[in-house]
């Protein structure tokens, strides 16, 4: 019996040794083909976020060596009214205009999920905004919105109804700005469609059988099924707003005071945090101060992140049986 258990060991150790260099030599396969993601990442990412963390607390301005001043930036940024009234703007587009982007795409989704005749061409044509870059849609809403000759207060004037100043008043540059990014929501609709496409019928029937209505449909079976979904995208639109840049970027060159290209609009009402930090950083060259603004916001981030996914995880539903 011992022998035949010898035998057996010793037929064993090469086939285990053969797996654990097969295992070996896939894992450095896998590491060859992910290599460029990865020299990409720290070389593009990591260094400069902790690039970012070692210049906020020195006084740097890409002319001359970095002089170490500690917390400096940070304590005069906390003063600094720019910052309170860029992070005022940027909460704005976090808690107003990401809800009404969010529930706009969600619409969409719900009209794009039926089966009316040429929804195909529909769905096209509603997606066709997204392939625009987002400087030439900016571009464009300045011709739309403009309050003279805009196709918009040319409409509103043919009913009667006197259009607002959009891009010069500040009451209406921020709305503006969210009926565009409305304009441009067919990447989050499409998502919604998938997930509205991945909702059993079965379950609609037989809620249908007890005499429920299309609402009580859509809030007791719709979003408890796609809310996975939902908080995805909240969570994405909470990165993306607190990062907003581009559009105000665009509104800025013809909206600013005095033709600065990086100023805040009318009243400083475009004056992002996101425009602030670019103003500060290639602007007035204060590189230091606006890594401290960078860290700042990564902190602000993380922090709301992390807050709304502990909310929201109370309220998904992964269950799909």
């Amino acid at each position: 019996m011992s022998t035949m258990t010898a035998v057996k060991r010793t037929d064993e150790a090469p086939a285990a040794l053969g797996a654990s260099r097969r295992k070996r030599k896939f894992f450095w396969l896998g590491l060859l083909f992910a290599s460029p993601w990865i020299i990409g990442f720290l070389a593009f990412q990591l260094y400069p976020i902790c690039s970012a963390f070692y210049y906020s607390l020195t006084d740097y301005n890409m002319f001359k060596e970095p002089n170490f001043i500690g917390l400096k930036n940070y304590r005069d940024l906390v003063g600094n009214r720019y910052v309170r009234l860029g992070l005022s703007n940027t909460m704005f587009m976090v808690i107003v205009g990401l809800p009404v982007l969010i529930s706009f795409a969600m619409i969409m989704a719900l009209i794009m999920n039926t089966r009316a005749k040429g929804m195909p061409l529909f769905r096209t044509i509603f997606y066709l905004p997204n392939i625009v870059p987002v400087m030439a849609s900016a571009l464009l809403f300045l011709w739309v919105m403009n309050s003279r000759y805009g196709i918009v207060n040319s409409a509103l004037a043919s009913i009667g109804i006197r259009g607002p100043s959009w891009l010069n008043d500040p009451t209406w540059t921020k709305p503006t700005l969210i009926i565009m990014d409305c304009w441009r929501c067919g990447s989050m609709a499409v998502i919604f469609l998938a997930a509205l496409k991945s909702v059993p019928n079965n379950l609609y029937e037989a809620a249908r059988i007890d005499g429920a209505n299309r609402w009580t449909c859509f809030w007791r079976i719709t979003i408890p099924m796609i809310s996975p979904t939902i908080q995805f995208q909240f969570i994405m639109g909470i990165i993306s707003m607190f990062q907003y840049f581009s559009q105000a970027f665009v509104f800025n060159m013809f909206t600013g005071a005095a033709g600065q290209a990086t100023g805040g609009g009318p009243a400083n009402s475009l004056l992002f945090y996101s425009i602030n930090l670019y103003r500060e950083a290639f602007d007035y060259l204060h590189m230091g101060y606006a890594s401290a603004l960078a860290v700042i916001l990564f902190i602000i981030v993380m922090i709301v992140t992390f807050i709304s996914l502990r909310i929201s995880d109370k309220m998904v539903t992964y269950d799909v049986e």
